[in-house]
């Protein structure tokens, strides 16, 4: 009979499954972790002269922070990224003499100073998975950035403090879950890399660098837009009594007809009344009127993705919240009862721990056999 009951509603009514789905939509993030940088290692040109790898700097330690604007067409997202990263510097070591008229003998040395790098750049991912569950992707970008490096020997001996502006590129992959309705978290990790940084050092030559970065950053992505759920209001016929021709002198009244069913959706995690379960819930309290105070009976569902002691729970709330606002529409209350059946009697039978919309719900039915 409750099968039934749900054919019959689902005929007479388009389901409501709120815009779960971050396809068509705008999103905006920043992210935040630590980072590396691999050792840096300076050509150095004096007049014509020049001596591959004359300086190498070592780098402690870093982080790595950026915030981004992007839109999702589906399986692939394009979006913009303004990044800054920095380290402290840890050893300095020459592989030859360096300097005049203070020249500094080979060998390595604690260093002084620190190198950033200021980048803005437009991304392109790619993914995987389950729109409204845990995704993974892979990515890369492409933009420019300005690297800057301010190295010394010793506190009153500098090496070089200057910045150059170059092409930059990245390699991206990593993991993203929903964790409500519009927030994204995840985590990512990223190659970050500028080829031929020149700058001058102290003693006016020539220098010539690459400067290369590993982060492993934790994400924060809220989602915006997206389709909007389409949903009609539910037809309520009234049913067609035929007068006969003659009339008796005693006529006995045709018994009420039943009315609805009616189903009413929620968005995840949800009992809130949405403005389109209003608007049903506004036709089933005026159809009540012509059922002849038949009783009602309020049966709230879940989908499977939590556990079914808390969808048990969240399904009485919705029902009783159902009931609340059918009681503010005229429907007594001495008539309705509320039944939880958690995730035990789906619309639409999934795999535990899916977020299928059409089984977040509280039907209503009237007449015998319903309510008290």
């Amino acid at each position: 009979m409750r099968k039934l009951a749900i054919a019959v509603a689902l005929s007479t009514s388009l389901l409501a499954s709120p815009a779960m789905a971050r396809d068509g939509a705008f999103y905006i993030g920043a992210e935040f972790g630590p980072m590396i940088v691999e050792d840096i290692d300076f050509d150095l040109t004096a007049g014509t002269t020049t001596t591959s790898d004359a300086i190498t700097i070592d780098a402690d330690r870093g982080f790595d922070g950026d915030v981004i604007v992007g839109y999702d067409f589906g399986a692939f997202r394009l979006e913009a990224e303004v990044a800054y990263k920095e380290n402290d510097l840890d050893t300095i070591t020459n592989s030859t003499r360096i300097g005049t008229p203070n020249s500094i003998a080979a060998g390595t040395r604690t260093a002084q100073g620190e190198v950033s790098a200021l980048s803005a750049m437009v991304n392109g991912m790619l993914d995987f998975g389950d729109d409204d569950g845990v995704q993974g992707f892979i990515g890369g970008g492409a933009g420019i950035a300005r690297v800057k490096t301010e190295a010394a020997f010793f506190s009153n001996l500098g090496f070089i403090d200057d910045s150059d502006t170059k092409f930059a590129y990245q390699v991206i992959a990593g993991i993203r879950a929903p964790v409500s309705r519009g927030l994204d978290v995840g985590i990512k990790y990223r190659f970050f890399n500028v080829d031929d940084i020149r700058g001058v050092n102290i003693n006016n030559n020539t220098t010539e660098a690459r400067y290369r970065s590993h982060s492993l950053l934790g994400s924060f992505i809220v989602n915006f837009g997206g389709e909007a759920p389409v949903v009609e209001e539910p037809v309520v016929e009234t049913p067609v009594v035929e007068t006969p021709v003659e009339t008796p002198v005693a006529e006995t009244p045709p018994p009420a007809v039943p009315a609805g069913p009616f189903i009413v959706f929620f968005d995840w995690d949800q009992a809130e009344i949405t403005p389109q379960a209003a608007a049903i819930l506004d036709n089933a309290a005026s159809a009540y009127q012509q059922t002849g105070n038949a009783n009602v009976l309020l049966a709230g569902n879940a989908d499977k993705s939590g556990s079914n002691q808390y969808n048990i729970g969240l399904s009485q709330r919705r029902a009783d919240n159902v009931r609340q606002y059918l009681s503010g529409r005229g429907i007594p209350e001495g008539v309705m009862t509320t039944q939880a059946f958690g995730e035990e009697a789906p619309l639409v039978d999934t795999a535990d721990g899916v977020r299928e919309p059409q089984n977040r719900n509280v039907q209503i039915t009237f007449g015998p056999g319903s309510g008290q």
